[in-house]
């Protein structure tokens, strides 16, 4: 298991870091979510080891890391960072012989690896004249051909249209199918959900929740009821212990205790045809707000933290044509 433990870390006055700890398990996806500002990058620096903490300890199956542990990392950085004009498989050949592969093994590697992405037909394309979302599986490829026993991705699904997200997803459940610990921060909420057996939030500097996908929902989750009556629901908003979301004449949608919820479905069979009752799972982003917001109002917003994300804001996920 990759760890971090007491995880501090300040620029100048500012606090960036205060006492970060999590694990990304062996086999699993881990999604790291946050606001713009909230700690994701300089957590992921601190632990490829380009960042030092002012305290705490990055370790690995139990173990501090150093700079050669650090070598079987892979890392694919929120920024691009590849040579615009030299050819897609052979950039991925030159870093994979810096990882120690001969030049036969690194270029069938490159050209297995831009396969499994459907870039194959575009290997020998310089990368500048790929669209921006190609370039993107790119970065990717380039964190995975020297095969790393711990993948960690920072906005790895920028730029991708749902088909790409759909061979990325594929090719990182493959990585992750083998026992390699795998880290991305996203805000794409959504995918997150699809994809990830575990999950980080972090807000202001601090972990705010941690634990397994389902684990987050049961603990998080206000208990939340959908009913639909062939009568009007109007009542409904009188009731007691009843919080009403969401209201459409015979529908609605309304938070309350599980005794509460019970009588309310008493009720609405009582005035007419019961049409439809059913309890409500959360999404993860309705879980990211909740989370986000009960700690700003319990312990105020800390200082030099940014705004959540606007999760209804639609984020832009399609790809550019490939020319």
């Amino acid at each position: 298991m990759l760890r971090l433990d007491g995880i501090h870390r300040s620029y100048g006055d500012r606090l960036v870091l205060d006492d970060v700890n999590f694990g990304v398990e062996r086999g699993r996806l881990t999604g790291f979510v946050g606001g713009n500002g909230a700690g994701k990058t300089t957590t992921m620096r601190i632990i490829l080891g380009v960042l030092t903490p002012d305290s705490g300890e990055v370790t690995m199956d139990g173990r501090p890391l150093d700079a050669e542990g650090r070598r079987a990392f892979g890392y694919m950085p929120e920024e691009r960072g590849l040579y615009p004009k030299m050819r897609v498989a052979e950039q991925l050949t030159y870093l994979a012989r810096l990882h120690g592969y001969d030049r036969g093994v690194a270029d069938r590697r490159a050209r297995e690896l831009l396969e499994s992405l459907d870039l194959g037909e575009r290997a020998d394309d310089n990368l500048e004249d790929l669209s921006l979302g190609n370039q993107q599986r790119v970065q990717i490829a380039a964190s995975l051909v020297h095969d790393p026993e711990v993948l960690i991705l920072d906005e790895p699904f920028s730029g991708l249209d749902p088909m790409a997200v759909d061979t990325v997803v594929g090719v990182l459940t493959e990585r992750a199918a083998r026992g390699v610990p795998v880290l991305f921060s996203s805000h794409q909420l959504d995918v997150v959900e699809r994809l990830c057996d575990d999950v980080v939030v972090i807000a202001g500097g601090q972990v705010r929740a941690a634990g397994g996908r389902e684990e987050l929902r049961e603990r998080y989750a206000e208990p939340r009821y959908e009913i639909s009556s062939a009568g009007d629901m109007g009542w409904l908003r009188a009731e007691p212990g009843v919080q009403v979301v969401d209201f459409a004449g015979g529908w609605a949608l309304f938070d309350a205790d599980e005794e509460t919820a019970q009588r309310v479905v008493r009720t609405a069979i009582s005035q007419a045809p019961l049409l439809e009752f059913t309890p409500v799972r959360p999404t993860l982003a309705e879980i990211f707000r909740d989370i986000v917001r009960d700690e700003s109002e319990t312990s105020g917003t800390a200082a030099g933290e940014a705004p959540a994300p606007d999760l209804n804001e639609q984020h832009e996920t399609i790809e550019e044509p490939v020319r």
